[in-house]
């Protein structure tokens, strides 16, 4: 299926200004049309894109690339005496049983039944599910953007919609892939933190931003200052770029396979690992993320 040219300019300018207005846009679609949507057809449009977008050559790219990543993070457990055996890079035995399985966890998608990006970013996350053998109802998805009405399409598509903020500050006990499209900044230095050891980041897979071109766009002492984890995770984690169309530039620019190789975090010192302080971002002016409310 085709956007219009329209579509793609309203798509634009939301995308340029959605850090600056966010906060506007939680409270506005909250309150509009998005209220009633037209679940049936906003269904059908996302499955439409799926189809357009499986389609697309870069596709396969991005397919391959979770599969790379996901058999560095899918080991076999060494006490399951079912599970012995070769395995395949999914990390699935001959009789095709699964020795671990990925979870997903979403934050951020924005309000994909008006903005054209946020909808084909759904639609590639739909598609990363399925590529990975990931069942729908095990992605968690949380945006303060989504209306009840987008939520009743979230659930109607089978996955899980959390009703909680958790600002990105989820502990790992499993492998999870973790799907942030143009998230800010202060929700991959969250994420990080709250799995700041040699034993939970090698759980994660993230299909994000590049934390590279984090650190290319943000004044160097500013980014040392308010983002700790994502300047340490620079240097030992490993990016994979993955490929965009132009005509996507919008959607997808700039994401890559994030992936934590145990053998690269142990050449840090212990001492990197101890007592990771949680971060507060007092000197940062545009956060770029919205902070569950405090109650008094």
């Amino acid at each position: 299926m085709s956007d219009t040219g329209e579509e793609w300019q309203v798509a634009r300018r939301r995308k340029g200004a959605a850090r600056q207005s966010r906060s506007l846009q939680v409270s506005s679609n909250s309150t509009c049309c998005q209220e009633h949507l037209d679940i049936r057809k906003t269904v059908k449009r996302i499955r439409d894109t799926v189809s357009e977008l499986r389609c697309e050559e870069f596709w396969q790219e991005w397919k391959e690339q979770l599969l790379v990543a996901g058999s560095a993070t899918l080991t076999k457990p060494p006490d399951n005496k079912d599970t012995e055996g070769p395995t395949d890079r999914l990390g699935r035995t001959r009789d095709g049983r699964l020795c671990q399985q990925l979870e997903c966890v979403c934050y951020g998608l924005g309000s994909f039944s008006s903005c054209v990006s946020a909808r084909y970013q759904l639609a590639m996350l739909l598609l990363l599910l399925d590529a990975g053998q990931i069942p729908v109802k095990d992605c968690s998805v949380y945006d303060p953007a989504f209306s009840s009405g987008e939520r009743d399409v979230l659930s109607e598509l089978g996955l899980t919609v959390l009703t909680e903020n958790e600002e990105g500050k989820r502990l790992l006990t499993k492998p999870t892939l973790f799907y942030l499209m143009h998230c800010g900044k202060a929700l991959y230095n969250n994420l990080l933190w709250k799995n700041w050891s040699t034993q939970c980041l090698p759980l994660m897979i993230i299909i994000g931003n590049s934390f590279n071109g984090m650190r290319d766009r943000t004044i160097e002492r500013e980014f040392k200052r308010d983002y700790g984890y994502i300047t340490q995770a620079v240097s030992v984690c490993e990016e994979r770029q993955l490929p965009c169309p132009s005509r996507l530039i919008d959607v997808f620019s700039d994401t890559a396979v994030i992936t934590f190789p145990t053998s690269s975090l142990n050449r840090l010192p212990q001492s990197t690992w101890a007592e990771p302080p949680e971060p507060q971002y007092q000197h940062c002016l545009d956060l770029e993320i919205i902070q569950r409310e405090t109650r008094s």
